[in-house]
């Protein structure tokens, strides 16, 4: 018997509760004559209501006072020509509220997809483009490149590189505060001391700051001193956390898993967009395969497979992935080809001394050249840097 892949065993799970409770023998790797039981509340739990072309805003607002009195998430999404409300929740609760009725409703039908509210179902396939302080992520005509030091380190370190990425075009500055290490006794960043680096950093260069929220207990410095709170591969499934970041209002970066598939990157992202948070930037960041030869295996499959399935933008980060300076570039130049909305990478001005991640950092003196060659590829699809 063929053992089932990991979507045959979970399509249909919204939570990860429901997840959870697929008979232990499968998780224990007994598959022999498995079988997964599923009760009939797994059932689709999404629906669309879609509007007629006429429908008027009071008209949408009473649907949608209709669906949250009866405890559903609705999700208003205007289009060109029509408006569709995203209900999600019960079908047979949205069924039961006889919504073709209503005034203006054209249409109530089931959305296909695991993830809801990142699907490019609910957004009549248009993408989404999140604004940081002036940088357009995820406009069609614009190439988003974030770049700075793996790690703060010091003032002078970190001031360095981001006039070097700055004077290159870089859109924002990278920086980690927080470095989650797989050695407890690895450099893990100067934590508030470095948000202070960053934030004075940002005032003298004008670069808006990423930096990665390891924990919610730190949630409140990131809200004053950050602009794209990253959520890392490690984070990805950390429900939790992800509320908290969707509740800080801020656009958050959300890196894919080491082991996850694109699925459930999406549904990760639905933890952030359910807060009310829509500014939300996936990145591909190379997964664990069988090959040993990078640090990891870049998945560029990925990024046209999410522009067909998300609204949400995409980039990519190659130094990641590689693990090593040498291929940095020749992935990042392949991602913007492939269609990718931005690259973010890691810039140092001596990477042998580099307290974290030396041998995948760009030299800082090499990255104008970096940027003139990443653009070209971007150009190639109507793309120039944000």
């Amino acid at each position: 018997m063929r053992p089932p892949a990991n979507d045959d065993l979970l399509t249909g799970l919204d939570t990860p509760e429901q997840a959870g409770e697929v008979r232990p023998s499968l998780l224990d790797g007994d598959l022999e004559g498995a079988m997964v039981v599923r009760p009939a509340h797994y059932a689709l739990r999404r629906m669309m209501v879609v509007m007629t072309p006429e429908a008027t805003p009071e008209q949408i607002d009473a649907v949608v006072s209709r669906l949250e009195a009866r405890g559903l998430h609705a999700k208003v999404m205007p289009g060109e020509l029509t408006t569709a409300i995203g209900a999600i929740g019960d079908p047979e609760g949205v069924r039961e509220l006889g919504l073709e009725g209503l005034a203006g409703v054209d249409q109530v039908i089931p959305i296909s997809r695991p993830y809801k509210l990142a699907s490019s179902e609910l957004s009549h396939h248009a993408p989404t483009v999140v604004e940081v302080d002036g940088r357009r992520v995820g406009a069609p005509d614009s190439f988003c490149l974030i770049a700075g030091p793996c790690t703060v380190e010091s003032p002078d370190q970190t001031r360095a590189v981001a006039r070097a990425v700055a004077a290159a075009g870089a859109s924002l500055l990278r920086g980690g505060a927080f470095k989650p290490r797989t050695s407890p006794f690895s450099f893990r960043g100067l934590g508030e001391e470095a948000l202070r680096i960053l934030a004075e950093v940002r005032a003298e260069t004008g670069l808006p700051v990423v930096s990665e929220l390891t924990s919610a207990e730190h949630a409140g410095c990131f809200a004053a001193t950050v602009d794209v709170v990253q959520v890392g591969a490690r984070n990805m499934q950390n429900y939790g956390l992800l509320e908290v970041v969707g509740k800080l209002g801020k656009p958050v970066l959300l890196k894919r898993g080491l082991s996850s598939t694109l699925d459930e990157l999406l549904m990760a992202a639905d933890y952030v967009l359910k807060e009310g948070n829509e500014r939300v930037i996936l990145c591909e960041r190379g997964i664990r395969t069988f090959e040993t030869a990078t640090r990891f295996t870049l998945d560029l499959g990925a990024v046209p497979w999410l522009k067909l399935h998300t609204h949400l933008p995409v980039i990519v980060d190659p130094s990641h992935a590689s693990g090593d300076r040498r291929l940095v570039g020749p992935l990042a130049r392949a991602a913007a080809a492939a269609g990718a909305d931005g690259i973010i990478v890691e810039v140092a001005e001596d990477p042998e001394a580099a307290l974290c991640d030396g041998p995948q950092q760009l030299y800082a003196k090499d990255f104008a050249r970096f940027a003139r060659e990443v653009e070209a590829h971007a150009g190639l699809l109507g793309k120039r840097l944000a």
